[in-house]
């Protein structure tokens, strides 16, 4: 059931729903906020003078960090439902609870709605991931997202920008690209390419009938799915692409497998191996993930980026 709203939103309309399903993001603060000033600290002098520095300052409110505005946009969606719950955003910090209250604090100067954290004073927060229920997890931590891929959770690094290349998206919908290959689906392919060379991996490919194994984020955009099937499609505050190097005819097996998944891609790029940065940036891509660090590094002049330590790549 569909009920019009009348906020900045006003081309959606509220959902009304009797299901429990919820969609859990997971996030450091070092990538909701930019710590950077406090990181140093803690690098060059340890740890005494970083918990010093940080309850001093804890009522100074942190600027945003990496995915603050994806958070935003994310926590946005939960005003097109008449429950208001149908996302949510967990904190799970290094920091212990002391040296969190300025976290906490900057959420509230923010008016985040995140209320549940865990504080792991100085241990990595990925074996709480699981039990918070956590569908995608993104941290600056490259050891804590290889251990939340290993308990088989949605995860990717988020890679710092310099100030000057941060830009306000210019679309109210939440756009979310990912990679094909290592991401969506298996290595399988990948692992083909790289050992055996590109006629193999064509020939493996030619049977389209055959569908991918799925990989680490195979299991968040289902989710995605489940609320953009809450939504008329033009009226849905999320949209999705698949930026891949794939091409034809090796293009059929993604399609074929994404249709017997029931995965719903709103847009498919089918590059050739181009440059994806130019075509993240038409998209518009709140967030791009990707497994090889050079699709990333050419993508956060423009795109926040998170890199999936997955596959055969990344060995």
């Amino acid at each position: 059931m569909y009920v019009q709203y009348n906020t900045k939103y006003n081309i959606f309309p509220i959902f009304m729903s009797n299901k429990k399903s919820k969609l859990i993001i997971g996030i450091s603060s070092r990538a909701l906020f930019n710590l950077d000033e406090s990181h140093e600290i803690y690098k060059k002098q340890g740890l005494k003078s970083y918990q010093d520095y940080q309850i001093e300052n804890e009522d100074n409110t942190l600027a945003p960090g990496e995915a603050f505005n994806l958070v935003e946009k994310i926590l946005k969606i939960n005003d097109l439902y008449e429950s208001s719950d149908r996302v949510e955003v967990i904190l799970l910090s290094r920091n212990t609870s002391d040296t969190g209250l300025r976290i906490r604090n900057s959420i509230e100067d923010h008016n985040l709605n995140i209320s549940r954290a865990a504080f792991c004073g100085g241990e990595s927060p990925h074996r709480y991931v699981k039990d918070f229920g956590v569908h995608l997890f993104l941290s600056s931590s490259i050891e804590d997202v290889k251990l939340a891929i290993e308990s088989n959770v949605a995860a990717a690094t988020i890679i710092p920008r310099s100030a000057e290349n941060h830009k306000e998206s210019k679309s109210d919908l939440l756009k979310i690209a990912f990679d094909g290959d290592a991401v969506i689906f298996s290595d399988d392919s990948e692992k083909i390419y790289h050992e055996k060379g590109l006629e193999a991996f064509i020939e493996n490919e030619a049977n389209a009938e055959t569908n991918l194994k799925e990989g680490p984020f195979k299991s968040f955009l289902v989710e995605l799915n489940k609320i953009q099937n809450d939504f008329e499609i033009n009226e849905c505050p999320i949209r999705t692409a698949l930026v891949t190097a794939r091409s034809a005819p090796s293009d059929k097996r993604v399609i074929k497998t994404l249709r017997d998944w029931g995965v719903r891609i709103d847009e498919s790029l089918f590059l050739g191996g181009m440059s994806k940065s130019k075509f993240l940036d038409s998209f518009d891509a709140d967030i791009f993930f990707d497994d090889q660090k050079k699709h990333i590094m050419s993508a956060i002049d423009n795109t926040t980026s998170g890199h999936v330590p997955y596959g055969i790549k990344n060995e």
